[in-house]
């Protein structure tokens, strides 16, 4: 059997099938399209779900893809065993009522036997118990021995998910010799050891199961093959685990010569390794989606994932921004398959980068709140840190529980790990409920009739006119019991509704813009409003709305118009979006590529990835390069070529967009060129005025400038105007004076400021001026515990510094009353730490006997309370407290 890079191994399979009419189609996105149920794609037939269930009509009745997939359900697995992994690549061909198990079986053995050339006495199927249909193909049309086909029940060869489409499913095992088994003498396929490896499944769905748990079998009978690309891989190099099949073991290899560990010795060793070097693929992949780290969603989980891979590099002993240099072995290695590592290879290094200073900032502030919670800890005679403090930690500042327990250790603590179980546990329950408000069923949405999933794609009118003739095709209500969509033959006034017609003027919601509304005619009597309209995969507009006159009859032709001002306003921000896009990349850099937009007619909201804020001064610049394009009033044209000849062109294209073979190019003449299906401008011109509202960051590295045109530009310039008048007019200053009369106010207010601060500090000092009289001497050292006069904290503690110089060996307690509530502050000088005293421990008492909190070091703390009465108190419990401390009685106690 030749050994295939796995490289090989995917073109070959996907060639195979594109011989045998398949379409191929690049891996979909990361990111789920319209399936709120997963955060990541995890299968290979979840992107294409809407094509098993008829809601979409697929491009082409047999498809074949390689499918980019994360799983992190057992990440703590990763690294421990040969199979886990986040990150993996899925194999896939998928019929939609066309061909079925008599062509699939003997492609299964073909392709196995003849174009990897595996060993037929190897090989193993397996079916489900009952399927005698599959059986029969495997033993009488392809030759399989009976002996080495075997049959099992529903929970290894039957695929079904709740109601819905199901059916039973086809296995094939590998044997890898008797080197890989358990050894026991019933080992055979479907042993739990690594002898007989399942590499292949393909799911033949034909059946449709009900609420009562019957099967009725479908009308369109489906095939689903899903093959793990790095298993197969496995097999084909005969290597021990899918560390080290060719791609993943440069990686692997890569890490270990950067740590100067071997691999293969110790599982200390094996272990990091390998999650690095998985992590680092799941990173790369789910970054070249542009998914950015962050503290949520899968932004979460791509964040977990690489402070997960840093920290054990970090133990391997690897310093520095490694994982950059992994990042460019992955891209080395996958780009061919996945050009779109090669487009967005800056990002991904500059998102890596980011992310590990920032991680390493996080480290530094871990360490120090760590090391505040194991003092307290250790002060209140604990000998296991709280799983609140070490939960804290991990969830809020991303510190890694693994590095906790191991400081706590070191100073002779333990974690309750119970604890810390217990809330990670709420904290995924949590998580799950919000996916289930999010979703009803698996295969989520609403289906539309049947006849309606089958239509063809509607034809768009609306890049030529505003107003046409169509024929109403279907019309569609909702039952208000079961939600259930169906067909209606016709609505009356006051009715909701959705419809679909051949062909339509109003944009659908996609691409960043907001859909049109307008209005829909039948006849002279029949007048309704359209609110929304939306697009399915498969080009087919869902028009949503309601009745406001007269019956609306499916099957009679309809006169639709779009809402001229809105689609007008509408492409005022869209055009602009594109110009503000060409102003960035000529302020910030090339490195600028779109991450998401929101276009209507209000305003546009656009985000770009770039790792800092953007200035005044830049923005100032950006928005005047836009303003100047606007002016220079640009022709605004399309074009429909290719996608290779648009980005040979110099188009630029949407971050994770898949396109088809032709699109659509919109042109500002030689200012800028942009893949784009949106609805734009004639001339520039026609945008009026570009102003930007806001600029602020949304993720790590990814940052949103909101802007709007035309209309409301303008108003918000009238009122800018309205405003500096009544500026002028309260300061009694001309308008062109304003600058210099509002610093001149400015600094009169900050030298009157100056001269108040000084006067209630002169008068503080005065007030405090023999306080240091108070001072008590216990066992050496001065012990003052007083009420102060401060204008605030700041002043607090400089009293206090000045207190503990003057009487050391010392220890001040002080309290000051602002506003209704109460500030401590205790400080101690080194004698006094030495003595025994902790500031942290003595402000805690005050603290909690007026309804507070705070702490601190030993020789210095500050705290708040709540109860003013509580004063005296608070100062006698902080006495009581430092008293204790110095090993002395408090007198008449």
């Amino acid at each position: 059997m030749e050994k295939l890079g796995l490289n090989e191994i995917r073109e070959k399979y996907l060639r195979f099938f594109e011989e045998r009419g398949h379409l191929r189609l690049p891996s979909f996105s990361l990111v789920p399209k319209n399936d709120p149920s997963i955060l990541l794609i995890n299968a290979g037939m979840t992107p294409i779900k809407p094509y098993f269930t008829g809601r979409e009509k697929p491009p082409a009745s047999r498809i074949t893809t390689c499918q980019k997939c994360i799983r992190t359900g057992d990440i703590e697995n990763v690294g421990y065993t040969d199979r886990h992994g986040t990150f993996f690549e899925m194999l896939g061909n998928f019929s939609f009522g066309d061909y079925f198990k008599a062509e699939m079986i003997p492609w299964i053995w073909e392709f196995c036997t003849e174009v990897l050339g595996m060993p037929g006495d190897r090989l193993y199927p397996s079916v489900y118990e009952e399927d005698d249909e599959a059986y029969d193909m495997w033993h009488e049309t392809v030759g399989v021995p009976k002996e080495r086909i075997y049959r099992f029940g529903k929970a290894d060869n039957f695929w079904e998910h709740g109601t819905g489409p199901c059916g039973p499913c086809t296995e094939v095992y590998f044997d890898r010799g008797v080197q890989y088994g358990c050894g026991e003498a019933s080992c055979e396929p479907g042993c739990e050891c690594d002898r007989f490896v399942e590499f292949w499944n393909s799911v033949f769905t034909q059946f449709d199961r009900q609420e009562d748990g019957s099967y009725l079998p479908l009308a369109q009978k489906n095939i689903d093959t899903g093959v793990g690309l790095e298993r197969l891989a496995t097999i084909m190099q005969d290597v021990g685990s899918i560390f080290e099949v060719d791609t993943i073991r440069s990686i692997l290899d890569k890490v270990c010569a950067m740590s100067g560990v071997e691999y293969g010795k110790t599982k200390a060793i094996d272990v990091p390794v390998r999650i690095i070097t998985d992590h680092i693929r799941s990173t790369v992949m789910m970054i070249g989606d542009g998914i950015t780290p962050s503290n949520s969603s899968r932004g979460y989980v791509l964040r977990r994932l690489m402070r997960r891979a840093i920290r054990n590099g970090r133990m391997l002993g690897i310093e520095g921004p490694f994982l950059t240099e992994l990042a460019a072995e992955v891209i080395r290695q996958s780009g061919g398959a996945y050009p779109e590592l090669l487009e967005h290879e800056v990002f991904i290094m500059n998102t890596i980068a980011n992310e590990q200073k920032s991680f390493d900032r996080t480290l530094q502030q871990g360490n120090q709140m760590l090391t505040e919670y194991i003092d307290a800890a250790k002060a209140a005679g604990n000998v296991v840190l709280s799983a609140d403090d070490v939960f804290r930690l991990h969830d809020t500042y991303g510190f890694p529980v693994d590095l906790t327990k191991e400081i706590a250790a070191e100073s002779g603590l333990d974690v309750d790990n119970a604890g810390f179980a217990a809330l990670m546990a709420e904290q995924r329950l949590r998580a799950q409920e919000n996916t289930r408000q999010n979703v009803k069923t698996a295969w989520g949405g609403l289906a539309l009739p049947e006849a309606v999933g089958q239509a063809k794609p509607t034809v768009f009118s609306g890049y030529e006119t505003l107003k046409d003739e169509a024929d109403l095709l279907y019309l569609i209500s909702q039952n208000a019991e079961t939600g259930e969509l169906a067909l209606a033959d016709s609505l009356g006034e006051g009715e909701s509704f959705m419809f679909v017609t051949d062909r339509t003027p109003f944009y659908a919601t996609g691409g960043g813009q907001e859909g049109d509304f307008g209005l829909l005619a039948q006849g002279e009597n029949c007048l309704a409003e359209i609110r929304s309209v939306t697009k399915t995969q498969s080009g087919l507009y869902l028009h949503q709305g309601v009745v406001a006159r007269g019956i609306l009859r499916a099957g009679a032709k309809v006169t639709l118009s779009v809402d001229k001002a809105n689609r007008m306003a509408t492409a005022r921000n869209h055009t602009s979006t594109h110009l503000l896009h060409k102003a960035l990349r000529e302020v910030l850099g090339s490195h600028v590529t779109q991450a998401g937009s929101e276009v209507n007619a209000e305003h546009l909201r656009f985000d770009f990835n770039h790792f800092s804020a953007v200035t005044q001064t830049e923005l100032e610049q950006i928005a005047q390069i836009v303003n100047d394009a606007i002016l220079a009033d640009y022709a605004v044209t399309t074009q429909v070529m290719s996608v290779a000849e648009a980005k040979t062109a110099g188009a630029m294209a949407l971050f994770d967009e898949k396109y088809g073979d032709a699109v659509r190019v919109v042109s500002c003449e030689d200012f800028s060129m942009e893949l784009c299906g949106g609805t734009h401008l004639r001339h520039t011109a026609q945008a009026g005025s570009f102003r930007i509202l806001s600029e602020s960051s949304i993720a790590a590295g990814v940052r949103r400038i909101e802007a709007v045109t035309g209309a409301r530009a303008q108003a918000l310039a009238t009122e800018d105007r309205r405003r500096l008048q009544l500026l002028a007019a309260e300061l009694k200053s001309p308008v062109t004076e304003l600058e210099t009369r509002v610093a001149s106010l400015v600094q009169d207010n900050r030298d009157l400021q100056r001269e108040l601060q000084q006067l209630t500090a002169a008068q503080a000092r005065a007030q405090n001026a023999d306080l240091y009289k108070q001072a008590v001497a216990v066992r050496g050292v001065q012990v003052l515990v007083a009420a102060a006069e401060a204008a605030d904290a700041d002043g607090l503690r400089d009293l206090g510094d000045d207190l503990r110089s003057r009487l050391a060996p010392a220890v001040i307690v002080l309290a000051r009353e602002a506003e209704g509530k109460l500030n401590f502050l205790v400080m101690a000088s080194p004698e006094a730490v030495a003595a025994g005293v902790h500031a942290g421990r003595a402000v805690k008492a005050a603290a909690t006997t007026a309804g507070g909190g705070g702490g601190g070091r030993p020789d210095m703390a500050q705290a708040g309370g709540k109860l003013v009465e509580k004063l005296g108190d608070a100062l006698a419990a902080a006495k009581a407290e430092v008293y204790t401390q110095l090993g002395e009685t408090l007198p008449n106690s």
